[in-house]
């Protein structure tokens, strides 16, 4: 494989990775804080949809990226709502919230189906975007690339280093305690929804706006719940959210490559390689996680306020 051939590969590797980034570090954030939302792919789905058909309107990425996150925040609501507040099973109502955004992502996006626009620009750094090999690979991306990047250290730094963050952390490890110290436990615990909403709905707005750029029912394609299953895969970490979005991203360019290769395995086999990875890696990482305590003690468990 020749050089540029290799950067091409690792560039899309990069750019397949971005959603995942985005959506498992919102949902790490959400589950930092004690709730598990499975409506990730919801969230996701509806972000794609209407950032999709922001920027088609408009003829601006920025404001369907906006719309995507509007589009995110406004479906966590409705899943705060329902857990934080009124203290509704978590399970049953991020699988609702799945299945409400899956359909009204439909609804809402059947008058876009088919239809193209230009993809996000990317960054060109004259005499830096053209260095050999690592030129595009640093410095040939799209501006959701970058700000996945900084999110992620912005949450890194926030979680181990600012007094609300580990404020967060405490409350997601026993929110009784949390209360009893003074800490707002619905209030801290909605906001991160909302964060974990955002962080969704831009991702998919990312897929509809930049990776293909256009609109599909279901282009999300299960991304949603492989981000939830990134969350363990990292330890409820960051950085390592990183690592596993880049390996899902790899085994999806791998697979691709696979196929047009024809090297004769089925068709359905290959599509189901990065899922079978991110399986095969949870498996390998289930034991030490249990061993080491990763998750937050408290996630999943409603916090009803004591009278």
């Amino acid at each position: 494989m020749s050089p540029a051939i290799l950067e091409l590969v690792l560039v899309t590797v990069v750019a397949s990775s971005i959603p995942l980034v985005i959506a498992a570090l919102g949902e790490l954030v959400t589950e930092r804080a004690g709730v598990l939302n499975l409506g990730v792919e919801g969230m996701m789905i509806m972000g794609a949809a209407l950032g999709f058909a922001a920027a088609y309107t408009t003829g601006s990425t920025i404001v369907g990226a906006l719309a995507g996150v509007a589009a995110g925040i406004a479906m966590a609501a409705l899943f705060g709502l329902l857990t934080v507040a009124l203290a509704i099973n978590q399970v049953a109502a991020g699988l609702a919230l799945t299945i409400f955004g899956v359909g009204l992502s439909g609804l809402l996006g059947a008058g876009f189906v088919g239809l193209k626009r230009d993809g996000a620009p990317q960054l060109n750094i004259p005499g830096l975007s053209d260095l050999p090999f690592a030129g595009k690979l640093i410095f040939g991306h799209d501006a959701f690339v970058y700000l996945a990047f900084a999110l992620v250290a912005s949450v890194a730094y926030w979680l181990t280093r600012t007094r609300s963050g580990l404020a967060m952390r405490a409350i997601g490890d026993n929110h009784e305690s949390a209360h009893a110290l003074g800490l707002p436990v619905r209030r801290t615990r909605f906001l991160a929804v909302l964060f974990g909403g955002a962080c969704a709905g831009l991702a998919g707005a990312y897929l509809s706006l930049a990776y293909t750029p256009f609109w599909a029912p279901g282009m999300t394609a299960g991304r949603g719940w492989i981000a939830l299953a990134l969350v363990v895969f990292a330890s409820w970490r960051p950085w390592r959210v990183v690592l596993g979005a880049l390996l899902f991203g790899g085994a999806t360019v791998l697979q691709l490559h696979a196929q047009a290769a024809s090297l004769g395995l089925p068709g359905q086999l290959l599509s189901a390689a990065p899922y079978l990875a991110t399986i095969v890696s949870l498996m390998a990482l289930s034991i030490g996680v249990r061993r080491n305590g990763a998750a937050p003690a408290a996630l999943g468990q409603a916090f009803i306020p004591p009278r």
